[in-house]
């Protein structure tokens, strides 16, 4: 296939050079282009679209120097899209007109962005991520962040009183690792916003609902299922398959054991484990793991 290609490339072109080191190989053109049409498409000069640490890599690099952003001819990217330097943009993926992305940005085949959305910069979007929705308000993303393998990240909340027009609201900090299949809603309405802060990392098929506000440095493991309005605080750590109810506080340094349905909330420094979460103790490990002293770790009655 790969030859064939190079074929018929050769023959409508015979000037051009092509190397094809990947089955994937994709064309540099401007930022602010349109999807090429054919003609465009030929008259562009040919680059292997790959991983970093192919073979191709620095040929990549030094073409990259003088044109620096690489976006494969079948991707949708609108005109009036606002592109950084050096972003990758990889097999069928879509970019919509108000989207603003960063330097470095990378979004692998299939990855799309839509709506009024905000990427900063070096953030990572896998196959069949999807952020941002076609709705008033926004989406927000900081920089460094990892948006997993069909991830859904800023879509329309699953909330009865949101009312179709309504403005609605999602902001990410810096550096989350967001897993695959997670889905993360926008707030139910324009006075609320949904936020995730820093230094998060949220495991496979996880759900963070409309509204809800999470700290920094929480761990978030598979299936952890927040319902709207939900407050998590600052390092965190929920073990495998929990459900917490909406509305309810999770305080920092706190640990959720696997399986636990959360139903009030939970006080900071403690772990709770249960069908109905209880208290069952100080998170003393987990405290130990972030640096808390003998002589620092609180008593129960600090808890409260």
């Amino acid at each position: 296939m790969a030859a064939a290609t190079n074929s018929i490339l050769l023959k409508l072109k015979p000037n051009i050079k092509t190397k094809i080191c990947n089955p994937l190989f994709g064309f540099a053109r401007s930022s602010s282009s349109a999807s090429p049409s054919i003609p465009h498409l030929f008259s562009a000069t040919a680059l292997p679209y790959a991983d970093a640490d192919s073979d191709c890599s620095s040929e990549i690099k030094a073409t990259a120097d003088a044109n620096p952003n690489l976006i494969h001819p079948s991707a949708d990217v609108h005109p009036n899209a606002v592109i950084g330097h050096g972003v990758s943009v990889g097999p069928f993926c879509t970019i919509g007109s108000s989207v603003k992305l960063g330097n470095g940005c990378r979004l692998y085949p299939g990855s799309h962005v839509f709506g009024d959305t905000e990427i900063g910069d070096h953030c990572l979007l896998m196959p069949g991520a999807v952020v941002g929705d076609h709705l008033p308000g926004r989406t927000v993303l900081g920089c460094n962040n990892v948006i997993g393998h069909h991830a859904v990240i800023g879509v329309k909340c699953q909330d009865l009183k949101y009312k179709p027009g309504d403005e609605c609201f999602l902001h990410i900090g810096d550096n989350n690792e967001i897993r695959e299949h997670t889905s993360i809603h926008r707030s139910s309405k324009s006075s609320d916003k949904t936020v995730i802060g820093d230094n998060n990392l949220i495991m496979g098929s996880c759900h963070i609902a409309h509204d809800c506000n999470i700290g920094n440095n929480n761990i978030f493991a598979n299936n952890t299922l927040l319902a709207g309005h939900a407050v998590v605080e600052d390092y965190t750590h929920t073990a495998g398959a929990i459900v917490v109810h909406q509305f309810c506080h999770i305080g920092s340094f706190s640990f959720v054991g696997g399986g636990s349905v959360v139903s009030q909330d939970v006080p900071k420094y403690t772990m709770v484990v249960g069908e109905r979460a209880e208290l069952r103790g100080l998170n003393l490990e987990g405290l130990r793991r972030n640096g808390f002293t003998a002589t620092e770790l609180p008593t129960y009655t600090e808890c409260f």
